[in-house]
């Protein structure tokens, strides 16, 4: 074996590292940077590891997990967790921070990136009684997640924070002679200066890091497009694409013959989708929609196209303490509440083109059955408990409080905003009588402590069980690795029982005489909506939720919904012991802020699903963008400028201007008709680079890639494209004999090109797609036959085929038409930022800000409405600065200094209202 690396890098740090520390003989060869070492990569590789066999190792964690195998030590479970860990969280967060502390010289925002995931190795290590990461002994993991940190860790002008666990596991490593010996043969002693030559040469940060954690504001296709732009065609794969093209279209099953019901069949793929249930009470936002109903549309669609037989239901949760809240705020009863905005929710889906096969809701006769049928199969087979518990009441409300109705400091962390049931900083689970400094978040009083007798779900005694399906499920099946990580961190601190029962009026009545006044806790009930609104479709619902060997059921959701998916809603259906179908893949994505803030119906902030179609842009374009800055891999943003920029330059210039062209000049040239085309080896290679992006594209698409698949779809109109302007058809059609028979070749192949991107298109943008196909007068059959087996380029349109009227597909969005979007779904900010400026100017610091207090409580209590509508903005102005800089992950002291100017508004907000001041309760804006 032999192993090349380079001087300076930080990746072969870890590959020397693990050679050191496992002995195993393998020369090492220094190489410069930009030595390419794995012959069929058009980009340097480094390290690489050339196996006995020929075969070259390039992935940096594989080369390491390869040396520790050969040497005998197999990675554990747990080991292949803290690699994944490192690879999308560490790694890319490592590689921003080498970039402004080696080439930008900062070091103090470079220790602030840091801070997240040192936080998070500090409490896993905290939590176990084991020297290293996974044991007694040093494992991989140790060595690629050391060899990460080493830059950072080993350098004393860095002020990363007392992390007393991580500095005590990483000096244990440093004191090993193999450590030493592989920081000094690659670094040479210099620390992050010894990088310097390597970080130059790398492309930004972005571009650097791993496709899970790129940022998805950035073009889909700029992560790989020059590797791929350059890919090398061979004559093989040349003289393979044209007989494939040769052949022309197969028959595929239509996916627009849906008989309902939909139910699962012998010899099929049954494929059983849901999206999380919204909450009837809230009006969507675009984060909801791409975060959930959009992101499973589109893998629908395709599932449906790719021939499999596929179910897709959702529909709206509509029990719980909000609903009855809501009610009271409108004056209707909650089955009101729920029909109205039943309706809302079906009327947005729809003008979205969400193609649900049922959109259900869970206030139902079968909901109540199928909801009390688990429960008593619970109950008999004993996992059900009984105890007295404490909750916080509001006496001023009189009733008790859900825990999504009262917010305080979390126990753990200190976090100000931590709900009544968990903590959104820190994850742990919190019973609500544990918050500090607890407020009822409806009338913002104190609630008072009182008992109640409730049921538990013992999730203790089904822990086996569940990690045992777990271990199954995310090795089979395609878990996002925020959802994989979110249910391990559940799991490794232990798992508790769950109350399950709840003191309110609006919800499935628990069926037993003992706890007859209570309903059942909405994470309990909301998850069998899946149930019971299948049941609502078809009384065979059972074929589907009780038929695992047959059916794969996909989740989607976004990651706050993961633990009630991965860990609650299972050990229900494991309990049941029913046969139930349990989720195969649970694909969750991260966060979509709107521009650097949060959405806010209330203050106007975000466009939400019932404004998007008042803007005059067509739903396939919000659809589009949406997808196209998917949080696949951690919280992105919608941005009007981008959103303008990516329609202008993918939508218009480059998609769409690649089907006009081919199909104006069908019309132009040659009178509506596609010419004659006899192939070159130009014409075949563009075929084979059309055949491989399909590839991709569908490769993708089956592992819920759905952001990345996009690029692929524009990556092939950006070759289609070229070739026309390479080609220049409109200059050869005036030419002899043989330019004309170029032109047509050129120009009949584009328009296939063309009629296959409407079909890659159809999950995406399904009305653009249908147009598409009907301009081009494309035969019904090339929808399903494109996508069969691994992808097939055949010509679809052949030689004398006579395509429809042709015109632009997309319009360009204006600077003052977004300008004015912008300013119209800003709410407040803009308008008050100057108010609110001034009035934060005029906040003195926080001693001084108790003094002012004091004062102004002496004279006499006044109410000054005025000076209150001030406060008011400057509250929700420092409240968004908090939000973001938490958002943001920065320096906790930062973060502190900000809280404590947020309290100090809220305490002259009081006043001015003629409220007391103390004790200062935390307003949160969580939902």
């Amino acid at each position: 074996m032999k192993l090349f690396v380079s001087e300076g890098n930080p990746h072969c740090l870890k590959a020397v590292a693990a050679l050191e520390v496992t002995g195993v003989k393998c020369d090492v060869q220094y190489v410069s940077h930009e030595e390419r070492v794995v012959p069929y990569l058009n980009r340097p590789a480094l390290p690489a590891l050339l196996l006995p066999s020929g075969v070259h190792l390039f992935s940096t964690n594989a080369i390491c997990r390869y040396l520790f195998e050969v040497n005998g030590q197999e990675p554990s479970s747990l080991c292949n967790q803290w690699l994944e860990w490192e690879a999308t969280d560490l790694q890319p967060t490592v590689l921003q921070a080498l970039h402004l502390a080696v080439l930008q010289g900062k070091g103090a925002e470079a220790s602030k990136l840091l801070q997240a995931p040192l936080s998070y190795l500090e409490q896993s290590l905290s939590k176990g009684k084991t020297p290293y990461l996974t044991g007694e002994a040093v494992s991989v993991a140790d060595v690629v997640v050391w060899a990460a940190l080493y830059p950072f860790m080993s350098d004393s002008s860095l002020a990363l924070g007392e992390w007393k666990c991580v500095k005590t596991w990483f000096d244990r490593g440093a004191l090993m002679h193999s450590f030493q010996s592989a920081a000094q043969k690659v670094l040479q002693g210099k620390g992050l200066q010894g990088m310097k030559s390597y970080m130059q040469r790398q492309p930004a940060p972005q571009s650097s890091q791993s496709r899970e954690t790129a940022p998805c504001n950035s073009s889909p296709a700029e992560c790989a497009q020059a590797e791929e732009s350059e890919r090398a065609v061979s004559e093989e794969e040349m003289e393979a694409a044209a007989l494939t093209w040769s052949k022309g279209l197969t028959s595929g099953p239509s996916p627009h013959q849906r008989q309902h019901p939909v139910l699962p069949q012998e010899g099929k793929r049954n494929v059983l989708v849901t999206s999380a249930l919204p909450y009837v009470n809230n009006v969507p936002h675009l984060g909801n929609i791409i975060g959930c109903v959009l992101s499973a549309d589109v893998f629908c669609r395709y599932g449906r196209v790719r021939g499999w037989n596929l179910l897709f239901v959702c529909g709206t949760d509509e029990y719980g303490t909000a609903t009855e809240n809501k009610a009271r705020e409108e004056g209707l009863t909650p089955q009101q509440i729920c029909d109205k905005y039943h309706a809302v929710h079906s009327s947005i889906y729809q003008w979205f083109q969400i193609d649900f096969d049922f959109f259900g809701r869970t206030t139902t006769e079968k909901q109540t059955e199928i909801a009390q049928d688990i429960f008593w199969r619970l109950h008999k087979h004993g996992f059900l408990v009984e105890d007295t518990v404490e909750q916080l009441r509001c006496e001023n409300c009189q009733r008790f409080l859900a825990d999504r109705f009262v917010e305080g400091t979390c126990p753990y962390c200190s976090y100000p905003e931590a709900r009544g049931d968990q903590c959104d900083k820190c994850g742990r689970l919190i019973n609500a009588v544990e918050l500090r400094e607890p407020q009822c978040k409806v009338c913002r009083q104190t609630p008072v402590i009182r008992s109640s007798k409730h049921l538990f779900l013992d999730l203790p005694k089904l822990e086996t069980q569940l990690e045992n399906w777990l271990d199954k499920s995310t090795g089979a099946g395609d878990w996002t690795a925020n959802a994989k990580q979110i249910t391990r961190s559940w799991l490794r601190d232990g798992l508790k029982p769950r109350c399950i029962t709840r003191d309110l009026k609006w919800g499935t009545p628990v069926p037993h005489a003992d706890f007859k006044d209570k309903v059942f806790y909405v994470w309990f009930d909301a998850p069998i909506g899946y149930l019971s609104i299948t049941a609502n479709y078809t009384d065979e619902w059972e074929k589907w939720w009780k038929n695992p060997n047959q059916v794969e059921l996909y989740n989607f959701m976004a990651k706050d919904n993961v633990p009630f998916h991965s860990v609650v809603f299972p050990c229900s259906l494991l309990g049941a012991q029913d046969n139930y179908t349990l989720v195969n893949h649970l694909v969750a994505t991260e966060y979509l802020n709107y521009e650097d803030t949060k959405f806010s119906k209330s203050r106007g902030v975000g466009v939400f699903g019932d404004m998007a179609k008042d803007t005059g842009i067509p739903s396939d374009v919000w659809r589009f963008y949406l997808l196209y800055v998917r949080p696949e891999g951690q919280d992105s943003a919608f941005s009007w400028a981008d959103m303008a920029t990516k329609n202008n330059s993918e939508l218009l210039n480059n998609l769409g201007n690649f089907i006009n062209r081919a199909g104006m000049f069908v019309t132009k040239f040659f009178e509506g008709c596609v010419p004659q085309m006899e192939l070159l080896q130009e014409d075949k290679k563009l075929l084979a680079v059309v055949g491989w992006e399909l590839q991709q594209y569908i490769q993708l698409m089956d592992k819920v890639k759905i952001r990345d698949a996009l690029k692929h779809i524009l990556n092939i109109s950006r070759h289609g494209n070229q070739y026309i302007q390479v080609n220049e058809p409109w200059k050869r059609i005036k030419g002899g004999d043989a330019d004309r028979q170029r032109a047509g070749t050129v120009t009949g192949v584009s328009v296939n090109v063309a009629c296959l991107l409407s079909v890659m298109l159809f999950p995406y943008m399904p009305t653009v797609s249908q147009t598409i196909r009907d301009q081009l007068n494309a035969p019904q059959s090339v929808v399903s036959s494109a996508l069969q087996g691994g992808g097939t380029f055949a010509c679809a349109l052949r030689a004398g085929h006579r395509i429809g009227t042709v015109s632009p597909l997309f319009q360009k969005l204006e600077t003052d038409q977004i300008e004015a979007l912008k300013k119209r779904f800003g709410g407040q900010q803009k308008t008050t930022a100057t108010a609110a400026n001034a009035q934060a100017a005029a906040v003195p610091a926080p001693s001084a800000a108790a003094a002012t207090a004091t004062a102004e409580a002496a004279t006499a209590n006044q109410v000054d409405p005025e000076r209150a509508k001030q406060l008011t903005q400057a509250v929700a102005e420092q409240g968004e600065k908090v939000r973001a800089l938490k958002a943001q992950k920065a320096a906790k002291d930062v973060v502190t200094a900000e809280v404590a100017k947020l309290l100090d508004l809220k305490k002259q907000l009081a006043l001015a209202e003629g409220k007391s001041p103390e004790p200062a309760p935390q307003k949160g804006k969580k939902k």
